[in-house]
């Protein structure tokens, strides 16, 4: 019996290698998915990004990096993803049992009580003189499947594939995380900011209602300057918890981000003490899939889909089956294992061919055949989708520096002027209403910078994104 099965095993292996061959072409990624440089960049072939920096170098704020440290510990959907990464890995280490024969133990024990009437009720009561005969076995079984057309090799890379682009997917979440922490971040230092302004500016009203009063006790000017002068400072007011509403909400989306409960976050830093860099490593379009989890997950996608369609095609050609059978067996339990009399086996091998379920074996390779198509496309997206958000956030940077510079001179020269009303309006050389609408546009222009210096912030921050940083 064993030299019987290294025969037959002897001469799947021989067949496999001589006829063993790729029955489908794998599909490479596409070269001219991406372009030669992003737009609003200067051309260059130095392909050193800020995407290269981990993320606890790129961000300097103590605040910040506590902040992230506590949502790459701790946000749920993170360990989620961390999850489906072991549940990948084990699917691929399953994978690679793929070539190994499937053996069982088994033992088994009946009984049969055929009719007297019966051809072998006759014959077992002539042949042993019973009524009834027990079968006893006990051994193992095999099977094996001859890796001829590629299938249990594409399954590996399949499962390989699918376990890497499963971590791709959980770097490509803890890149949004991190992004998500900073801009929160940032959106809560410049309500902070707006906040002072609100409360300065509510003062400022104050002084000048209390001057439009002692104009009015003078005669100089009527009720409606005291009741315009009433009804601003109110609108400044409203301004306040209006902010302390907004700073409450993006610390409780913080305190999610970070996975805790809603409770106040510190701010050790305010928002004009925030130096914005002006980041210019940004590599070359190309280097994306390198970089970025999103793009090198499509890639990954595709690999998969190269897989399954190398399956599919497997499946229908003939597949080279081989399975064996040995151990002991007795119709009497005392001689159950009585060597070599009850030893026993039997090793099969054969070709099998779809025949009648054919066309369901190919309208499923059709299927993968599209599915690779479908991946094929996803990856040109998920490129242009990268390329262009690089552009956008370089030009965000660029031209909010540039909105940044004009008004910070235009809140210059607001608050000169409202010194200069001021000073008219007590000499009595300008109207109360200049005086009050000099303080509503400097209130405006203030808030308006404060909002502009947090955009320059989250824009810094959308670039490392894009480029596909976070994730180290």
């Amino acid at each position: 019996m064993k030299n019987n099965i290294t025969k037959i095993v002897t001469f799947a292996i021989l067949i496999t290698t001589l006829i063993s061959c790729k029955v489908s072409k794998d599909i490479e990624t596409p070269k001219d998915a991406f372009p030669e440089n992003f737009r609003n960049a200067s051309v260059s072939s130095d392909t050193t990004s800020i995407a290269d920096v981990e993320w606890k170098n790129f961000f300097t704020e103590k605040d910040i990096i506590k902040l992230i440290d506590s949502a790459v510990a701790r946000n749920n959907d993170l360990q989620i993803a961390e999850k489906n990464v072991e549940i990948a890995q084990y699917r691929f280490t399953q994978s690679k049992w793929g070539n190994v024969p499937q053996v069982n133990l088994f033992v088994n024990a009946s009984t049969s009580n055929p009719s007297d009437n019966s051809f072998t009720g006759l014959n077992l009561n002539q042949a042993i003189g019973a009524k009834h005969i027990d079968d006893y076995s006990a051994g193992a079984s095999l099977s094996w499947e001859a890796d001829i057309w590629g299938k249990i090799r594409n399954q590996k890379k399949g499962a390989y594939a699918g376990y890497l682009q499963s971590e791709e997917v959980k770097k490509a979440l803890q890149t949004n995380i991190v992004a998500n922490v900073s801009r929160g971040y940032y959106n809560l230092l410049m309500l902070d900011a707006q906040l002072d302004i609100a409360r300065q500016n509510l003062r400022l009203n104050d002084s000048t209602t209390n001057i439009i009063k002692l104009k009015y006790d003078a005669g100089q000017v009527t009720t409606l300057a005291i009741q315009q002068s009433e009804a601003q400072k109110l609108n400044s007011a409203q301004l306040i918890p209006l902010l302390e509403q907004n700073i409450a909400i993006q610390e409780n989306a913080l305190s999610v981000l970070t996975g805790s409960f809603p409770n106040s976050k510190e701010r050790s830093v305010k928002l004009s003490a925030l130096e914005v860099k002006h980041n210019t490593a940004i590599g070359i379009p190309s280097s994306l899939v390198s970089r970025r989890p999103d793009v090198k997950s499509a890639e990954l996608a595709l690999k998969v889909a190269n897989a399954n369609v190398g399956i599919t095609k497997a499946d229908l050609y003939p597949a080279l089956r081989i399975t064996a059978q040995g151990g002991v067996n007795s119709f009497e339990a005392s001689n159950w294992f009585n060597i070599p009399a009850s030893l026993f086996g039997t090793v099969a091998g054969g070709l099998t061919q779809p025949l009648l379920n054919n066309k369901r074996v190919r309208t499923q390779y059709n299927i993968a055949v599209a599915e690779r198509e479908k991946a094929v496309l996803s990856f040109r997206q998920s490129v242009l989708v990268a390329v262009s958000e690089v552009s956008d956030a370089l030009v965000k940077v660029e031209k909010l520096q540039q909105q940044e510079t004009f008004l910070k001179e235009k809140v210059k020269t607001l608050q000169q002027a409202i010194k200069n009303a001021n000073l008219l309006f007590k000499n009595g050389m300008a109207e109360y209403l200049e005086v009050l609408t000099a303080q509503a546009n400097l209130l405006q222009s203030e808030l308006e910078l404060a909002d502009i210096k947090r955009q320059q912030l989250t824009a810094n921050t959308d670039l490392y994104r894009a480029l596909g940083g976070g994730w180290k």
